[in-house]
């Protein structure tokens, strides 16, 4: 279980840009759990993802890990349990690495490093493996620059690297919104596959009130640093865009547009 107790995230703090980005929020993540994320502009949904990754220092709070404190370990040391996906797919892939040679380094995530041949030949085969599932044809590309990829090619390359080596956690954020929507949906669709196949815990941000119904098991609503809104299991399944939209308008005490939630 992963408990995220009352913290707090600032920006620019003292100056006249201050930005209080997360107020005392607090979640128990349940082992499996697969939420969705969704809120307004400015709700805190990204710099949350950062904070459970530590990319972002907090400024009071604690979030723990599998019964471990993990507050104060860079992002270096918590990279060994958590996998993630950026919203740009350029930022998931090293551009001038082959394929195998980024699948190699995935391979190594939370691994000390020594000087060793960087992709192995029994790697090859494996690798192979993982990506035949796509459906893509990046099997036999294995030594093709992840900078000659589409978007869609690299973020489904992306998605298998970062659970490569099973994560703990695996964020996700937005991680379909820079594709095209034929695209975004086979990410989608492998995003489910993956997630289902190993029974990951996972977070994911949205911008798109859809997806994050159709997917997961419990979905939590932000808005200004805070959960307003926390569901799971039926309860999840029978929410409707509308009631979504309710729910935010009376929680955050707000009026509420499509355009203003799925920003």
């Amino acid at each position: 279980m992963i408990r995220v107790q009352t913290i707090n995230k600032y920006f620019h703090r003292g100056s006249v840009n201050e930005v209080h980005s997360l107020r005392d929020l607090s979640i128990d993540i349940e082992q499996g759990d697969f939420i969705t994320i969704i809120g307004s502009n400015g709700a805190g949904k990204s710099t949350f993802l950062s904070c459970l990754a530590g990319t972002h220092a907090l400024d009071s709070g604690n979030i723990t890990m599998a019964g471990t404190d993990v507050t104060r370990w860079p992002e270096h040391k918590r990279a060994r349990f958590i996998g993630r996906v950026f919203q740009d797919p350029l930022m998931g892939t090293c551009a001038s690495g082959s394929i195998a040679q980024n699948m190699a380094l995935a391979q190594k995530r939370g691994q000390r490093r020594g000087l060793s041949r960087g992709v192995k030949t029994g790697d090859r085969e494996a690798f192979r493996d993982q990506l035949r599932v796509l459906g893509l044809g990046l099997e036999d590309r294995l030594q093709d620059r992840a900078g000659l990829l589409s978007g869609g090619q690299r973020q489904a390359l992306t998605m298998v690297m970062a659970t490569l080596v099973r994560p703990e956690l695996l964020l996700l954020d937005e991680h379909t919104a820079a594709l095209d929507p034929k695209t975004a949906g086979q990410i989608l669709e492998l995003t489910r596959n993956i997630v289902t196949e190993h029974g990951l815990t996972t977070l994911m941000v949205t911008h798109n009130m859809h997806q994050a119904l159709a997917l997961g098991n419990r979905l939590i609503m932000m808005h200004r640093g805070r959960i307003i809104f926390d569901v799971r299991g039926q309860e999840k399944e029978e929410l409707t865009v509308e009631v979504l939209l309710d729910k935010f308008q009376s929680q955050a005490d707000a009026e509420v547009s499509d355009r203003m939630l799925l920003g």
